[in-house]
């Protein structure tokens, strides 16, 4: 699903279709991208604290769209982020 997410969000950045929530996102700018992901950072915090696990989980994929929404913004794509956790993972081992 988190592929699946991400090739909507750049969807909607390719197509703009009317009414779309990643579209007026985009259009706001990156300063609005990044105060959402403020926002839903200190969401989870607030959720893992004292709000419960589904709340939690919530609050998590609220996060996680909008990261997927900026790094769509930035061109960035979500294979290069594969492939830094990989190279990550690897020199671990």
């Amino acid at each position: 699903m988190l592929d699946e997410l991400f090739e909507i969000i750049e969807g909607r950045k390719k197509d703009l279709p009317d009414g779309s929530y990643t579209v007026q996102l985009m259009n706001a700018g990156e300063n609005a991208i990044l105060r959402k992901i403020g926002e839903e950072s200190l969401e989870i915090i607030f959720a893992s604290k004292d709000e419960g696990r589904q709340r939690l989980i919530e609050e998590s994929a609220d996060l996680i769209y909008h990261l997927w929404v900026l790094l769509s913004y930035k061109g960035v794509s979500l294979e290069q982020v594969k492939a830094e956790l990989a190279k990550r993972h690897k020199s671990k081992k």
